[in-house]
């Protein structure tokens, strides 16, 4: 009940605008005292929202902290579906984990769950990642598209310009995709994609789709074999980013872009995506379980699969790899 309570008082807040909202009315909605109220208010400021009171008017919101709690999040959102049912801790292992649970108990299409921090967080191959609190994105989408098992992987790539779109939306900045799930900013890794699937053998039940994202960590916050490696959007910027508008924007942008891809096929959404690529045309080296392969990344296929031609003119299809670029 309190949370419920919270985060109506806080809907209230934003859509005010800066303008008194009546403690009295939301306590007679909840069957509540104005006391009661006042006590939320409190939570709320030690949560670090700074609001004032006008005599006999109410309450209005001054400053919002950087949290990616559902009133913030949806402060911003302009979908029907995505995000409209969010999921929020301050700490958890891994919000893939939660989510593919969520998922199995009948969770929404669309359904988000965030944490401010990961204590397990997981990339590509059961890779650890790193999860700094407060200053990132860390985040699974629960997606119940109308596809097919084997249109599950092209997920990944649609997640992938969603994610694109949104950065270069709101910070101005030029992100680069590296096939299959790694953005770039300045040839830096600053976001990760995993894709994972719940499915029948002719129908997809769910797609949970993590993303991770280096947002406001500042150079100190990585480890140092990282460093060279990876960055974050302030680094690329030089300013804070707001990641509650940067979530709304990110899922905007995937319920449009999945929309599209289940209407629409594949076709449309690879040509966004080989805009952004940052290996098309060059020279690459492709690292499987088994074996590793040279040659020019020529683009994808309709199935998502990366085209490589060989030195020798053949074109090799790659599902699963990891990609450099030779220097």
């Amino acid at each position: 009940m309190s949370s419920i309570v919270k985060n109506e008082l806080l809907k209230r807040l934003f859509e005010a605008g800066g303008e008194p909202v009546s403690g009295q009315e939301i306590a007679e909605q909840f069957g509540l005292s104005r006391t009661a109220i006042w006590k939320y208010v409190k939570e709320l400021e030690q949560d670090g929202y700074e609001i004032g009171t006008i005599r006999k008017k109410g309450y209005y919101l001054i400053q919002a902290p950087d949290l990616v709690n559902e009133a913030n999040v949806q402060n911003h959102l302009a979908t029907k579906t995505y995000g409209r049912n969010i999921l929020y801790y301050e700490t958890c292992p891994s919000t893939q984990l939660i989510a593919h649970d969520e998922a199995q108990n009948g969770a929404a299409d669309g359904t988000v769950v965030i944490s401010e921090e990961q204590t397990s967080g997981k990339g590509r191959l059961s890779r650890p990642w790193s999860s700094v609190s407060g200053k990132g994105i860390w985040m699974s989408v629960i997606a119940r598209p109308q596809l097919t098992p084997q249109q599950a992987p092209q997920m990944t790539l649609v997640a992938a310009v969603a994610v694109t779109r949104a950065i270069e939306e709101l910070t101005g900045i030029e992100p680069s995709i590296k096939w299959p799930n790694d953005i770039l900013v300045d040839g830096r890794k600053v976001t990760g994609i995993l894709t994972e699937l719940q499915a029948d053998p002719d129908r997809v039940k769910a797609i949970i789709l993590g993303i991770g994202m280096n947002v406001n960590q500042e150079e100190a916050d990585f480890p140092e074999e990282l460093r060279d490696i990876a960055s974050s959007l302030k680094l690329a910027t030089g300013k804070e980013v707001d990641r509650a508008k940067l979530i709304a924007k990110i899922l905007g942008y995937l319920e449009l872009y999945v929309d599209m891809y289940v209407k629409h096929g594949f076709a449309p959404i690879k040509l966004v995506w080989e805009g952004y690529s940052n290996t098309m045309g060059k020279r690459i080296r492709a690292v499987m379980l088994h074996e590793t392969i040279e040659g020019t990344a020529i683009g994808i296929s309709d199935e998502g699969v990366l085209e490589v031609r060989l030195d020798d003119g053949s074109i090799r299809g790659i599902f699963s790899a990891d990609i450099e670029i030779p220097k």
